[in-house]
């Protein structure tokens, strides 16, 4: 296959990885927490380096999922004693960043694990870091992690399902249910991490974050079903990926950049002409109204 065609599925593994957690954070209103684990787990990659002194990509993926749900857990840590939710992802996030970068800065500065290149990303080089075996290259890296954790995704999303849409429309609903929300809030972080971390040295945290809430949020205002939202939300991921990389080549412009840009600009398609919720709609049915209540009137 080319390299244009690799660096094409990359972003539409990204897109579907991203966009079916995303949907999930979307109903959950946790959107901003997919920002601060999508940084975070910087921390989370540092510290496997300095551990395991490799940069393999399972040591990558054990310590930023680790970092990950470490975030998810000092967050609601800090709900729990008070602080808003909003101050307390923006004190975690903030503080276990900087100290990545800092460790980067100190220990890792010679080594493929800059600041500029972890929220940036490179996907142009995607195809150059292949997976050998016997040998034979089965193609890159980037590619095999993220079907891997998209496989793991949909597996858990199968087996869990009614336990996620549960848990995301009425937690006290779930509790009363017995159904474990606890377990089922760390496994979706967990899902989280792993996707962030599969995404994170190929596209870079922008990109991440992009896809994480752009795609779910566009879906959400398409449809009303939690089955069609995640169906959709990685269909607009994988335009996304698609129409971004076509730019990028058209106006020789960052393939990362363009994609999330795409992100936003299907998102305000969706927000302007939404057959439900979209803003145009939403005028002419408040037009439609006032004249209803103006023909009545006479």
């Amino acid at each position: 296959m080319s390299f244009e065609g690799w660096i094409i599925i990359t972003g539409m593994l990204v897109g579907i990885v991203c966009g079916t957690i995303g949907c999930f954070l979307i109903l959950r209103k946790m959107a901003m927490l997919a920002d601060a684990i999508s940084h975070t787990v910087l921390l989370g990659i540092v510290v496997a380096f300095l551990v395991s002194n490799s940069l393999d990509g399972i040591y990558m993926l054990i310590g930023a999922a680790s970092v990950g749900l470490l975030t998810a857990w000092f967050v609601q840590l800090l709900n729990q004693s008070g602080v808003q939710s909003d101050a307390a992802i923006g004190v975690v996030f903030t503080s276990l960043f900087a100290l990545g970068v800092v460790l980067v800065s100190i220990y890792a500065d010679k080594v493929h694990l800059d600041v500029n290149h972890a929220l940036m990303g490179d996907i142009t080089f995607v195809p150059w870091n292949t997976l050998e075996l016997f040998g034979y290259s089965l193609g890159p890296k980037a590619v095999w992690m993220l079907g891997t954790v998209a496989l793991i995704n949909f597996i858990l999303m199968w087996i869990f399902y009614k336990e996620l849409k549960i848990t995301s429309f009425d937690p006290q609903m779930a509790l009363a249910l017995g159904i474990p929300v606890t377990f089922i809030h760390y496994l979706l972080m967990g899902m989280l991490s792993l996707s962030t971390v599969a995404s994170f040295d190929s596209v870079g945290a922008i990109l991440v974050v992009a896809m994480l809430i752009a795609p779910g949020a566009t879906a959400y205002l398409l449809t009303d079903r939690l089955i069609i939202m995640i169906i959709l939300s990685a269909a607009v991921g994988v335009v996304a990926a698609v129409v971004g990389y076509y730019s990028a080549s058209y106006w020789n412009i960052s393939i990362a950049g363009a994609m999330a840009a795409s992100c936003g600009f299907l998102f305000l398609l969706a927000f302007l002409f939404s057959p439900k919720h979209g803003l145009l709609f939403k005028r002419l049915s408040q037009q439609k109204l006032k004249q209803s209540e103006a023909f009545s009137e006479k």
